[in-house]
């Protein structure tokens, strides 16, 4: 908006020193005042039908003007304090400052905004009094992160697609004060890839112990939200969940996640040997095919059974969950065979967590992991990067389940 020479000379005709501008009487701070009630005093004109002390028009209401309200805003900047115009009924209900707001000019989305990337609430407080000049009590920053929770609760209940080609499941430790005492706690992400290639974080859930109980709820709870049918489900080995998946969805195909398979055989091994053994657990998983798969399993059994005969067996217990992606091109191999897709959204939400320390409650969990991943998934890539080749290949090999 253009501001004419005669309306600039108009303002800074007693211009003497910085302060006539910037200060806290200065130009800038009045200018603000002045033209956010004229805004409010526009509107309650606009509400009421009539300018201020203009003759009452005959057709109007009983309803007038009833003098101002005072009250303190909080900008970026800092404290204004401004008189809201007020009717006799009060029915007016202004818009640029509405009734109850304390916080204007987007203070809220800059408090969420660094809380999202993981400051603290002494973090924000320092940081909005360094930059702006500002004291901002922690009560206020609580509460204007604590409004999240709602957004949460409609997140977690909202409804899902019906068809998830692709889902991804795997959890996060973190430390959350609970009766007194710090205890570890999981939070469980599920991870899907919608019809369009992208993925979208279905919900999270909070656990002390898993299992197949747990697991269970979790899949019925997503079913009761609008999923119908999962491709194929890849997870890292949690207890219960291939089970409770095929309870809720039996015609969904579970692949186990592969690099967890190494690293559970691992921890049988001694320094010396790991590099020999991962380069032969390199040749089952390598294989072109389950069978030649399962020749090469052979084969490491045989050489390593004597020193370490507990991972052979490992992998033949899992044996039903580790080959389905054998049946698969390439591309979607490689999306598949590992949680690889889930694990670089925990390893951003543990770059978060790492400056927190132990969270008060649940509550302040859920908040904190909300907010970060409406930041993360702004950066989300496609796991699968020929998306249309893959769903060539579903609708091949799920005819009957594939929406045409």
């Amino acid at each position: 908006m253009a501001i004419s020479e005669k309306v600039l000379d108009e303002l800074l005709k007693d211009y003497k020193v910085p302060e006539d501008l910037t200060g806290e009487k200065g130009i800038f701070r009045e200018l603000k005042k002045r033209l956010l009630e004229r805004v409010l005093n526009a509107e309650l004109t606009e509400h009421l039908g009539y300018e201020k002390n203009a003759q009452k028009p005959p057709t109007s209401e009983e309803n007038a003007r009833n003098g101002y309200t005072r009250k303190k805003i909080q900008t970026k900047d800092d404290k204004i304090e401004l008189d809201i115009p007020r009717d006799r009924t009060g029915e007016f209900e202004p818009q640029l400052i509405k009734k109850h707001q304390r916080r204007f000019d987007g203070f809220d989305d800059k408090i969420i905004s660094m809380y999202a990337y993981g400051m603290t609430t002494r973090d924000i407080q320092g940081h909005l009094k360094e930059m702006y000049g500002i004291d901002v009590s922690p009560s206020l920053i609580s509460e204007v992160t604590d409004a999240i929770i709602e957004d949460v609760k409609a997140w977690q209940t909202r409804p899902l697609e019906e068809l998830y080609p692709i889902m991804y499941l795997d959890c996060i430790v973190v430390k959350c004060h609970e009766d007194g005492v710090i205890r570890n706690k999981s939070v469980f992400l599920a991870l899907g890839v919608n019809m369009e290639g992208r993925k979208e974080l279905l919900g999270m859930w909070i656990a002390h112990n898993e299992g197949a109980k747990f697991w269970l709820n979790v899949v019925t709870e997503l079913k009761n939200r609008g999923v119908k049918d999962i491709f194929i489900a890849c997870v890292d080995g949690l207890k219960g969940f291939p089970e409770a998946i095929q309870t809720v969805f039996p015609e969904t195909q579970v692949q186990l996640c592969i690099v967890h398979m190494i690293r559970a055989s691992l921890k049988y091994v001694s320094f010396k040997d790991r590099k020999a053994v991962v380069s032969d657990l390199k040749k089952i998983y390598g294989s072109n095919t389950a069978e030649e798969s399962e020749m090469m399993l052979e084969s490491f059994a045989a050489q390593w059974d004597n020193k370490y005969p507990t991972i052979s067996k490992q992998w033949r217990q899992n044996w039903e969950n580790i080959i389905p992606f054998f049946a698969w091109p390439e591309d979607i191999r490689k999306a598949i065979y590992t949680t690889n897709a889930i694990e670089s959204v925990n390893h951003s939400l543990r770059k978060v967590l790492k400056t927190r320390g132990a969270l008060p409650s649940d509550d302040a969990v859920f908040k904190l992991l909300f907010l970060a991943l409406k930041r993360i998934s702004k950066k989300w890539t496609m796991p699968v990067h020929n998306w249309k080749r893959a769903l060539s290949q579903f609708a091949i090999r799920f005819a009957g389940r594939f929406p045409l």
